[in-house]
């Protein structure tokens, strides 16, 4: 419950930040007239929601936290969770490593697709459908925001 707060209220202070940081990006008198300001407001306001989701969440679960408090702090002071801590940085950081050679849709699908295979088991059609969609969707985001990101094997 406290770690919950403290995502919370760190996602609070970071949306807040970076939309601050939003309004000292230069603005173009020509071209569009949302400027490169459009794509960081909308994942400033996405952090944002996803922080009102947070506090929903939480009180929602306020209202049962009895007997799952206890259990909560049993399972805080366990370690067993480092282990899936450290592989996962150490899957970022073999993502990072062959992101530039496979490219950004090969590169992470192959890195989503094993992470949602991990905490998501079981659901492999899900998984694959997850992965490939949100691959494809950011990649034709990002080349219509004409941002360059690594072909890598791929032709196009």
């Amino acid at each position: 419950m406290t770690t919950d707060r403290i995502i919370f209220v760190c996602t609070i202070i970071v949306a807040v930040v970076y939309l601050y940081a939003t309004t000292l990006i230069p603005s173009l008198e020509i071209g569009d007239p949302l400027g490169p300001k459009a794509f960081p407001r909308l994942l400033g306001i996405c952090l944002l929601v996803a922080a009102a989701f947070l506090f929903a969440e939480q009180w929602k679960e306020r209202k049962t936290a009895g007997a799952a408090a206890e259990k909560e702090k049993a399972v805080d002071r366990d370690l067993r969770h480092l282990p899936v801590l450290a592989g996962v940085v150490v899957w970022f950081a073999v993502y990072f490593a062959v992101f530039e050679r496979l490219g950004y849709l090969v590169a992470t699908t192959i890195f989503l697709l094993a992470l949602m295979a991990w905490f998501h088991r079981g659901r492999w059609l899900a998984n694959i459908a997850s992965s490939i969609l949100f691959s494809v969707v950011s990649y034709y985001m990002f080349v219509k925001l004409e941002v360059s990101l690594p072909k890598g094997i791929l032709p196009f």
